[in-house]
């Protein structure tokens, strides 16, 4: 495991796995909007989301728990067929915790450094101690038991969305709005 792998062990310092209301987002992906967070990547470098993205279309990966690795693992492994798409496609881990102090956040992402040997899987992980309620409600996320994948612009219009696992059916629906985003 890379990403989440010392999340579980820091449930005593937060309520990392807490369930929220289960179901799925009826509301449309054009009034979801990602807020603003500021957050540091693997590498050590500050970032203000949703402006501080690279591509003009983002995928990113919301996570809230260890297990989840395994669901993020699997979109993951198909991002090259995304990059030919469109160029200015870039894509994101977000593993999301609740605001902890400096002291659980240092231990937190030292032992997720220690994991991923890749530096561009570091500079991509983007490690978010944040509020999560308003967070979920502002992307229309309903639940934590599962990792969502959304499609954002830099301004934070959320343009496509998809959770859990990767399957052709979503694959063929990200082509379609990544398409789209080319033209």
């Amino acid at each position: 495991m890379r990403i989440l792998t010392l999340l579980l062990s820091m449930t005593a310092l937060s309520a990392l796995a807490a369930p929220h209301n289960a179901g799925s987002p009826d509301v449309p992906t054009s009034t979801a909007r990602f807020p603003e967070v500021q957050a540091s990547n693997l590498e050590d470098r500050a970032f203000v989301l949703p402006r501080d993205f690279k591509g003009d279309s983002n995928l990113v990966f919301i996570a809230f728990q260890r297990e989840q690795q395994e669901q993020v693992d699997t979109w993951l492994k198909e991002m090259k067929r995304f990059e030919e798409i469109d160029p200015r496609f870039h894509y994101y881990e977000l593993p999301t915790i609740d605001k902890l102090n400096s002291l659980s956040r240092w231990f937190i992402n030292s032992g997720m450094r220690r994991g991923i040997p890749d530096k561009n899987a570091r500079a991509r992980t983007i490690t978010l101690y944040i509020d999560k309620k308003p967070f979920e409600q502002a992307l229309n996320l309903p639940n934590e038991k599962t990792i969502y994948a959304l499609l954002v612009d830099r301004s934070g219009n959320v343009l496509w969305r998809a959770d859990g696992v990767f399957d052709e059916t979503k694959a063929e629906s990200l082509r379609q709005a990544l398409t789209q985003q080319a033209k």
